[in-house]
């Protein structure tokens, strides 16, 4: 995988000669101008002025070196960590998830995983709590985790996507039918509110989006107590996007005007020093969901 050309190119300008260059890479000197000369034609560009006893860079020469340099070392870089991906032959990988990225996104991520890497183990920590979860993630318990930002430490994240906050009603409520909720209908509908842990949750960025405060009518700390109290028409509430793609009740979803998210990143306390099993899961799901959740 490693580019031999670049090599060449960066040892002959390293060393002012094609026949040190040689030495030092195991080639004969015929086979270090055949390789710079390559290069030369691949680029349409002179990169050294050859005089006797003298190598030196040509001015496109010395312009191009860093970049030359510094694809060298990226190529170099890629080559290893495929090579280290190649040999992954066991270990375990814990992830940390809030309930729906359990059910909606773990199953099909873990599915694409075990197929490419067999071998390794995964465990799945359920943790509603945001900072549970991060000091799950920090301190070492888990290795990975999927969390709702604002982040509580300075992890390694990734961002994974933006989780539209939605309405939910039952299908016999009246406004079922409307195009948006309102800031009236957010102000004065009974309002089933999520917490969790006795903190309102991150749902609430909804109505501050709104400006308005909620008419909170029952307080519960389950999505899905949540969920099953609006199928009931006992009020509404406010969920994200993901937990109502397939929801366990009947219920309808409406937009607001003024609208609100979340933002779902996959963290980890450092991506570096993560095991190779690790930046593998981590890899696999950022490709999922953005093959997924496409926009």
């Amino acid at each position: 995988m490693a580019n031999q050309k670049y090599e060449a190119f960066l040892t002959v300008a390293q060393t002012h000669s094609f026949k040190e260059a040689a030495a030092r890479m195991g080639y004969t000197q015929a086979g270090i101008s055949y390789l710079v000369n390559s290069l030369e034609r691949d680029l349409g560009l002179p990169l050294f002025v050859r005089d006797y006893g003298d190598t030196r860079l040509t001015a496109d020469g010395r312009e191009l070196y860093p970049l030359v340099q510094a694809a060298h070392a990226a190529e170099h870089q890629l080559e290893t960590h495929v090579a280290e991906l190649k040999h992954l032959e066991g270990g375990l990988v814990r992830v940390a998830a809030f309930t729906s990225t359990a059910i909606q996104w773990f199953p099909h991520i873990a599915k694409a995983f075990l197929e490419a890497y067999p071998l390794i183990d995964l465990k799945l920590l359920c943790i509603d709590d945001e900072q549970a979860l991060a000091d799950a993630v920090w301190n070492g318990d888990a290795d990975c985790g999927f969390c709702v930002s604002p982040l509580r430490y300075d992890f390694d994240a990734v961002m994974l996507r933006r989780d539209p906050l939605l309405v939910a009603v039952s299908p016999d409520n009246p406004k079922a039918t409307q195009r948006f909720f309102t800031a009236t209908d957010l102000a004065e509908q009974p309002y089933v509110q999520l917490m969790s842990n006795g903190r309102p949750s991150e749902m609430e960025a909804l109505f501050k989006a709104n400006g308005v405060e909620p008419n909170v009518r029952f307080t519960v700390d389950s999505d899905y107590a949540v969920m099953s109290m609006v199928s009931a028409n006992l009020g509404f509430s406010v969920l994200p996007d993901l937990i109502l793609r397939e929801p366990p009740f009947p219920l309808v979803t409406i937009r607001t005007k003024a609208a609100a998210a979340r933002d779902i990143h996959l963290i980890a306390r450092s991506r570096t020093s993560a095991s190779a099993a690790t930046r593998a899961f981590i890899e696999t799901a950022e490709r999922w969901v953005a093959e997924n959740y496409a926009g």
